[in-house]
């Protein structure tokens, strides 16, 4: 632990600044979906429906932890092993095994009341942010479209007026653009993920969080909560 890094309380390692923050001086909290809103990786969880979710997930964890450079191909070659899955296999991993993290929901209420705006960026699904994204009354998201034909997957996605995949740079983009439009500097969003695909939004946000994080990730942010829901980021703001 370098000298500007030091544990808040138990579980929860600050760099950088003294708390508390007060979340008057943000515009915008920006979260990552899988494994940070969300309990799951979605993707991994589709794969089950084709007896996969090995071989997928292990693409994913090598992903997240930035052993894999290529976001686009390794999510493509994921994608690719989903092939034959229905959309009732999809609903019944939204019913049955996503749950939102502990404190999530709190997180998102206390700042939606103290006046910011929510932004959702996944390198997963549409199929699922669009839920979460209801489910939470997040102001704006960006992810991923699976192609479907007939009601089954067909192994590809579908390019979107953006571009083709929500990767890092995805994120940070998105981040940087959403600010603009609210009239922000970057420096007044908070960035909240978990995998390596989040640290390029992460880098750019004035507070950037790592939740349960992969060790890369815990490394770099501002704040590591490592015990404990999503809520105790509060314990580092003001209202």
């Amino acid at each position: 632990m370098t000298a500007s890094t030091r544990n808040y309380a138990p579980g929860l390692v600050i760099r950088g600044f003294t708390p508390p923050l007060s979340l008057k001086d943000f515009g915008l909290i920006a979260f990552d979906m899988d494994s940070t809103l969300i309990n799951i990786e979605c993707v991994d969880e589709i794969a089950a429906a084709v007896g996969r979710k090995d071989e997928v997930a292990a693409i994913t964890e090598a992903a997240m932890r930035g052993e894999i450079t290529d976001f686009k191909d390794s999510l493509r070659r994921r994608v690719a092993l989903l092939k034959g899955v229905s959309v009732d296999d999809m609903q019944a991993v939204y019913d049955q095994r996503l749950r939102l993290n502990p404190g999530a929901a709190e997180l998102v209420d206390r700042c939606k009341a103290a006046g910011l705006k929510v932004l959702l960026v996944s390198g997963g699904f549409t199929f699922f942010t669009d839920r979460v994204r209801d489910r939470l009354g997040i102001d704006y998201t960006r992810s991923n479209v699976l192609e479907i034909e007939g009601d089954r997957l067909t192994g590809r996605m579908v390019d979107q007026p953006w571009g083709d995949i929500c990767d890092g740079e995805e994120k940070r983009r998105m981040l940087l653009h959403t600010c603009s439009t609210l009239g922000l500097s970057p420096r007044q969003a908070i960035a909240v993920g978990d995998g390596a695909n989040d640290l390029p939004m992460m880098g750019e946000a004035g507070l950037s969080v790592a939740f349960h994080a992969k060790p890369k990730v815990r490394e770099q942010a501002m704040v590591a909560i490592n015990e404990g829901g999503l809520d105790r980021l509060l314990e580092l703001l003001r209202v």
